[in-house]
């Protein structure tokens, strides 16, 4: 079976098409089951839409539920279409955001962290005057951060776990025992994390997180989904054939996708 998760589209700001590219696309490359995951509002901003080019206007919210509800009843017998959402998650609005997502009936929520002590992750300028330990405490704010986010209980999946690299690859360098800590946390609550796909696009290159993060993940009993997070719709899937093998290799059985805060698991 083939599945991917984690997709975007022109209401973010930052991504190309429209949901029902995203779907024709995985349809095209005969993908069984295809998750809409766009970027959550900034809810507890008080600007309506705080940010137009990282995330939809709160008022697009209801909109973007809907058509995507819209298009699993239209595409039913050809594809199975999940609502998903990439929310963002801070420790003091957590519960805001809860709120909100009780509202639809949502068959995944994905969590992500996109920003460290308010600057975003993907900003490389963030290192240039931090000693090493300086640069050292700020992974691990990042990694404690996706622990309470494991915590929170509002999360099926984390997405990329280690996208700090993304601009910055000398991140993955950085000594600390916090990732490892972090992924026993995970598999304790039980979340999957994904194998995102998009670090090609990046600086970094290969796919989020990392080999020896897998290893680690696998250890602790950490399952694991897909993700391309695609932003155009031709990269919907991309590398699903190359993540499976990589992941048997590591020596997976299985992943996982959600279909109404389900888990469901695909043999490797």
């Amino acid at each position: 079976m083939k599945f991917d998760l984690h997709t975007h589209h022109e209401r973010c700001g930052h991504a190309d098409g429209t949901i029902e590219d995203y779907i024709q696309s995985a349809i095209e490359q005969q993908f069984e089951v295809i998750g809409i995951s766009d970027h959550s509002p900034f809810f507890a901003h008080i600007e309506e839409h705080a940010y137009p080019h990282v995330a939809m206007a709160k008022k697009e919210f209801a909109a973007y539920v809907n058509e995507v509800l819209q298009l699993k009843q239209k595409y039913e017998d050809q594809i199975t279409v999940l609502l998903g959402v990439e929310s963002d998650f801070f420790p003091i609005s957590a519960s805001i955001y809860k709120e909100q997502y009780k509202k639809y009936p949502f068959d995944y929520i994905i969590g992500s962290i996109h920003s460290v002590n308010g600057i975003s992750i993907f900003n490389k300028n963030r290192w240039k005057k931090l000693s090493e330990q300086e640069q050292i405490e700020v992974k691990e704010h990042y990694y404690d951060l996706i622990s309470y986010s494991a915590k929170s209980g509002m999360f099926d999946i984390l997405g990329h776990i280690d996208a700090m690299k993304g601009f910055y690859p000398t991140f993955s360098d950085l000594p600390t025992s916090r990732v490892e800590d972090t992924l026993k946390t995970i598999g304790d609550c039980e979340v999957a994390i994904e194998v995102n796909t998009s670090g090609k696009t990046k600086d970094v290159g290969g796919w989020y997180p990392s080999h020896d993060i897998l290893e680690k993940a696998l250890f602790y009993n950490v399952e694991v989904s897909f993700g391309s997070d695609a932003h155009i719709p031709s990269r919907v899937g991309d590398d699903f054939e190359l993540v499976r093998e990589k992941l048997k290799q590591i020596g997976f059985k299985h992943w996982v996708y959600f279909n109404q805060r389900q888990k469901v698991k695909v043999s490797l």
